[in-house]
């Protein structure tokens, strides 16, 4: 946060400026620090939400990768901090690397000055973290995010771009057939009228829903909105999320891509923490609220459990019927040789080439069967409208 500020420096002389904290507190005792005597200080007022800068991913990834070379070079984290806030280009995150290095400054641990910038930093990258302080291995630690946020980067990617061509085509024709309806069919029809006869019956029916959907716009508009905010309502409640989660999973072709990528994630954070010296149980927990699926978090709570009576891991992920037969033997072999964070690695860049896989048929498959709906709505709508045409002189003559 920026804070403006008022003060008088040693000398007498009267300053005004903005100074980067956490908090008031903090941007008080920063003044101080600089010999400064605060007359007025206050938070500077917020430019629009619209246009608020975010911290992405892509700023944390290369916060890690910088700060790991730093501290492997011997600099102190205060220091590594200082360079890297100098170097921040977005606003949003230079205030969080300002606001981390006074905490630091200030006697908190690193983990737990990164947890009071959630927005940034995830509960998966504070474990880590704090496992890194502990262990005295911040460097190594902070490498290994930047490879497990790049990968998680990548998956990311792979499953927008099996999204996005559909989801572009499909808006495209739907508006395209909208238009058609709502503003081209009615020429058409005043046209058709002048010819006194009845028209085929495919026109008669796109002119009817033409004819409908003009004349209730409001109401359509207003039942589509209404549905829409009662299903994202719904959506907030933990039954409705887990309802949503489990069709998603189920789904004739995208359930699967869905699955895969799910066992990916899973696989790769859970070894990931483990290699890092994270306990397992607190692992689990973290895998559990970042897994993004509630039929896939109740699963990983329940081998938590499991783990607690003395079970395994792999028994309850087996009874969810969600990871398929050679995940949960990979995971039961890895338990018993001692091995679980390097085969759950393994499995992660299985199913990573297995998404790769499965977004490139994915699209091979949409892509035909996307032009053929849109030749079938489009084309039938222009025929359909072309017909009396085609009979001009016939109905003309009657």
């Amino acid at each position: 946060m920026q804070f403006a500020y008022k003060a008088k420096e040693a000398s007498g002389k009267l300053v005004e400026g903005l100074v980067e904290a956490a908090d008031q507190k903090a941007a008080m005792a920063r003044l101080r620090e600089q010999r400064m005597t605060v007359i007025e200080i206050a938070q500077k007022a917020k430019k629009s939400p619209f246009f608020k800068p975010k911290v992405e991913n892509k700023d944390i990834v290369i916060f890690s990768r910088q700060l790991s070379t730093l501290v492997s070079a011997g600099i102190p984290i205060v220091q590594g901090l200082n360079i890297l806030e100098s170097q921040a280009e977005n606003p949003a995150f230079k205030t969080v690397v300002s606001a981390l290095r006074t905490d630091i400054e200030s006697g908190l641990s690193i983990a737990d000055g990164m947890r009071k910038h959630p927005q940034a930093f995830t509960e998966l990258y504070v474990s880590m973290i704090k496992a890194g302080e502990v262990g005295g291995i911040l460097d190594t630690i902070l490498e290994r995010l930047s490879a497990y946020l790049e990968a998680s980067e990548v998956l990311k990617a792979k499953v927008k771009s099996a999204m996005m061509y559909p989801t572009v085509v499909g808006g495209a024709a739907f508006f395209i057939t909208v238009f058609l309806i709502i503003f081209i069919i009615p020429v058409f029809k005043d046209i058709f009228g002048g010819f006194g006869a009845e028209l085929p019956f495919p026109t008669r029916v796109i002119i009817g829903i033409s004819d409908f959907l003009r004349g209730n716009i409001v109401y359509i508009l207003a039942i589509v909105g209404g549905g829409v905010w009662g299903v994202k309502k719904y959506l907030k409640t933990e039954k409705g999320q887990e309802k949503l989660d489990d069709i998603s999973l189920k789904l004739p072709v995208f359930g699967i891509l869905l699955k895969k990528v799910a066992i990916a994630k899973f696989t790769r954070t859970l070894g990931t923490l483990i290699k890092s010296g994270v306990p397992i149980l607190q692992g689990l927990e973290t895998v559990a609220k970042t897994a993004g699926n509630k039929i896939i978090e109740r699963a990983i709570y329940k081998s938590r459990d499991s783990i607690k009576e003395g079970g395994r891991i792999a028994d309850p992920l087996k009874k969810a019927n969600i990871f398929p037969p050679m995940v949960i033997q990979m995971i039961s072999v890895g338990e018993e040789t001692g091995g679980l964070d390097t085969m759950l690695n393994k499995i992660a860049d299985f199913y990573d080439q297995e998404v790769d896989t499965a977004v490139k048929g994915l699209t091979s498959m949409i892509e035909p069967l996307i032009m053929v709906v849109m030749g079938v709505v489009i084309g039938g709508i222009v025929i359909a409208m072309f017909m009396p045409m085609f009979s001009m002189s016939d109905i003309a003559t009657k």
